[in-house]
């Protein structure tokens, strides 16, 4: 067992629990495997009527992977760690959403990244008061990956080009609204739940459970989010944004003018091929050709060194402004990669 994740048996559920809160139980390569062999263990296995995941800690569920060792080696010019980590981490997210029991996933704090890869894709996703569900990658010269495109590409309207091109935080609410949660339980009554749950394997008391949601402020903003962010590329949302002087186009600018343009362009095109080809194999595969080439060809790197690395939080991008960003980088990132492609 790691210390960073723990995985076990108890009563009629399978238990995963992420056990590194003071790394916000980010997602190592590592604990993506455990998380896979628990699956694969307890896919035909009787004894487990449903799984539980959790996380110790208050502060996150999972606020993403653990880069710095992808970061480090890139820098050193080998790519393949990263790539071999983003091949098992997807194969293991699409075991997640295809898994043939009830999943349930309890998450508070920091939910980004790798962590909507594992909980994003439970049956019965369970938000609190402290949840914040955010897919914030274009920050660090990535794309929303996990098969985070597959549940931006489900959100009403163009909500999820919104949330995958700023980042934008999602509190209980909105997390429900856009399609990343299904219910809202005060976490005060998750323990008990948990341990009904463990001593009867029954997932209704979930819905027992549940409260009304709480507000979800997405609702007030989407005529303009989708007013906004109907265009075909990333260009046609920052001149839509730019022609207009709103307090609303100012916050979404905001982070737009901070991410990586490439990111950000790829991003946009990934969640509209995911609405043609409406299945977590197709995101997946697509979601790989671009982390595949970020650490050789994309903003990754430099993301990293600024964001997490350097903290100096002043990247330095190899485009200038979205709005300009060449077609051919885009099609560069996203085009098959013929032999190496995902494989599930």
């Amino acid at each position: 067992m790691s210390d960073d994740l723990s995985t076990e048996k108890q009563g009629r559920v399978g238990r995963i629990t992420f056990t590194r809160p003071q790394a916000l139980n980010a997602l190592s390569h590592e604990m993506a495997m455990k998380i896979e062999q628990a699956l694969d263990a307890w896919a035909t296995d009787d004894d487990v009527a449903m799984i539980v995941i959790d996380a110790e800690g208050e502060r996150a569920f999972c606020a993403g992977g653990d880069i710095a060792a992808m970061y480090h080696a890139g820098k050193a010019g080998d790519y393949q760690i990263a790539r071999d980590f983003w091949a098992d981490e997807y194969r293991m997210n699409a075991k997640m959403y295809n898994f043939p029991k009830p999943v349930a996933a309890f998450m508070q704090g920091f939910v980004m990244g790798g962590g909507v890869g594992v909980g994003g894709h439970a049956s019965h996703r369970i938000v609190g008061d402290t949840s914040q569900v955010a897919m914030p990658e274009s920050g660090i010269g990535l794309i929303p990956d996990v098969g985070g495109t597959l549940l931006l590409a489900r959100a009403p309207g163009r909500i999820g080009e919104y949330l995958g091109v700023t980042g934008a935080r999602m509190g209980p609410g909105d997390a429900i609204y856009a399609g990343f949660a299904d219910y809202y339980i005060p976490e005060g009554d998750w323990p008990d739940l948990i341990a009904q749950l463990v001593d009867t394997g029954d997932w209704t008391l979930i819905d027992a459970a549940a409260r009304p949601a709480p507000d979800a402020p997405l609702a007030d903003l989407h005529p303009q989010i989708d007013a906004h962010f109907g265009g075909e590329t990333i260009g046609d949302i920052v001149r839509s944004l730019r022609h207009e002087d709103t307090d609303f186009t100012a916050s979404a600018l905001k982070p737009i003018n901070r991410n990586s343009p490439l990111s950000m362009a790829c991003t946009v095109e990934l969640i509209h091929r995911t609405r043609i080809r409406d299945t977590i194999e197709a995101a997946l595969a697509n979601e790989y050709r671009f982390t595949y080439r970020a650490l050789e060809l994309g903003d990754f790197i430099e993301g990293v060194r600024a964001q997490i690395i350097d903290k100096d939080r002043t990247p330095t991008w190899q485009d200038a402004d979205a709005e300009t960003l060449p077609a051919t980088k885009i099609s560069r990132m996203l085009m098959p990669l013929g032999a190496d492609e995902l494989t599930l």
